[in-house]
């Protein structure tokens, strides 16, 4: 799967190769500013759309995901530790790593559920 940077990449090489010497000579005269500005409208449309949009329903998703933590889930912390949850509080949670062994990590650092 290719990277949104290269898409990005090769939609502005697209949008940029409509805007020749000879075209945009013509529409200054004609336009003025205006049609300077649609491939940098453009770009900013597709950033949106590959970069921003996917990173804030990602950052919604955690967010859910953490809200909904419950003792007794399985769960991997930013760290890469693996545990089951014994205890939550507003912003902590204590995870169980091994028999005996507790630790207590901020909420947001867990990164995901385990099975």
């Amino acid at each position: 799967m290719k990277s949104p940077i290269s898409i990005l990449l090769a939609a502005f090489a697209f949008v940029m190769s409509f805007v020749t010497p000879a075209y945009a000579e013509a529409s200054a005269g004609m336009d003025g500013g205006f049609a300077s500005l649609i491939p940098l409208l453009l770009i900013m449309v597709i950033f949106y759309f590959l970069l921003i949009r996917p990173q804030q329903k990602k950052l919604k998703e955690h967010r859910n995901l953490v809200d909904a933590l419950q003792k007794g889930d399985k769960v991997l912390t930013g760290g890469g530790v693996f545990g089951k949850v014994t205890e939550v509080k507003d912003d902590t949670v204590k995870v169980e790593i091994a028999d005996g062994v507790v630790i207590k990590v901020r909420r947001d650092t867990v990164a995901g559920l385990t099975e």
